[in-house]
């Protein structure tokens, strides 16, 4: 009960600090496809992550496994905003952001079962998917430990005279960690010349894996921790789509034209377990799960959908059947792929001159 009464409390600071009201679907700017595509990429992670937790349960993935279920409107809203050019960074819940930026759903699943048809030829699993020529620059399994190469990244591309901009996707566990200090001192730092284009995303889904972050800080107003290094933030709720949809069209759009460090706090919650070996989540409680899943982003959002008159229920099942077409060959994708041959654990390990 204390964490859902905290997320209310934030989203009404999100209201004092600036934060636009919660737009309609018609002032959002998007057309009628655009919105349905919206459903479709959420369902689609939704679906893709089940799938990804019956693979773990039945042994054909290794090593561990972190799913986004909760928290799609999250990416889904900020990548919107992604540009040819643009990078994303973020930690070991990965799955959704390189299916939003366009890697083959087949190539993630296989990716995680390691075989060697995957993203990254089943060397990085769950935790280390990477897709370069799409933007998505990982997937790391040490908490915090991406944030300064994110900002780095940020400094980097407007060092070069780029208008490209980093999203930087860090969970509420990271904000402690030195790393994130470090890091957005330096962001602040370079920010003053507008040379740090980063955009830290901060998921907090309310729990550092078992621990609340009531347990784990005596500031919980997360986003204030941005001012000691002159970071602007704001707060958004990251069960509605809509609200993350415009807050991500404001805050990407000042960063890639200021060059300034931003930041968002974002307001979510997963659905489920925080791993997929977590199974007795003795942490929380079934009535807090169950007054989360009250406002599942999907569902908020497939009702906008049907209110407006956006889509009725037959193309919203028409959807939810394409994607469960897409994860059903993705699974029969990565159980038919042969293992990766053993010459592949000496490539991709250094760089030669000869990029060889």
């Amino acid at each position: 009960m204390a964490t859902t009464q905290r997320a209310t409390k934030k989203r009404r600071t999100a209201a004092s600090n600036g934060a636009e009201p919660v737009p309609t679907l018609e002032e959002l700017g998007y057309d009628q496809d655009a919105l349905r595509g919206f459903y479709r990429q959420m369902v689609l992670i939704r679906l893709f992550e089940d799938a990804a937790q019956r693979g773990f349960r039945q042994g054909k993935i290794g090593g561990y496994l972190h799913v986004y279920s909760g928290q799609e409107a999250v990416a889904t809203g900020f990548l919107a905003e992604h540009r040819e050019g643009d990078a994303a960074i973020t930690a070991y819940r990965d799955h959704a952001h390189a299916l939003l930026l366009g890697s083959d759903p087949k190539a993630v699943m296989a990716e995680l079962y390691g075989r060697g048809t995957g993203l990254v030829k089943g060397k990085g699993g769950s935790m280390h998917l990477f897709d370069v020529r799409n933007g998505f620059w990982g997937g790391y399994g040490i908490v915090g430990g991406h944030i300064p190469l994110g900002v780095g990244m940020a400094y980097a591309m407007r060092y070069q005279q780029t208008e490209r901009v980093v999203q930087l996707y860090l969970g509420d566990g990271a904000i402690h960690n030195a790393g994130f200090h470090e890091a957005a001192n330096l962001a602040g730092l370079w920010g003053r010349d507008g040379l740090n284009p980063c955009l830290f995303l901060l998921e907090n889904n309310q729990y550092g894996m078992g621990t609340s972050v009531e347990r784990a800080t005596a500031m919980t107003d997360l986003s204030a921790k941005f001012d000691s290094y002159a970071i602007e933030h704001e707060d958004v709720d990251g069960m509605d789509l809509a609200a993350t949809l415009a807050c991500a069209k404001r805050a990407v759009a000042r960063v890639r034209e200021t060059g300034i460090p931003y930041a968002v706090e974002v307001q979510t919650y997963r659905l489920v377990a925080h791993g997929a070996g977590d199974f007795f989540e003795k942490y929380r409680t079934k009535d807090e799960v169950r007054s989360w899943r009250e406002r599942d982003p999907i569902g908020l959002w497939e009702q906008k959908l049907l209110a407006a008159g956006v889509a009725d229920e037959d193309a919203l099942a028409a959807i939810r059947d394409e994607a469960k077409t897409a994860v059903a060959d993705a699974v029969q994708f990565a159980d038919e792929s042969p293992e990766p041959p053993l010459d592949e654990l000496q490539t991709d390990v250094y760089a030669t001159p000869d990029g060889a």
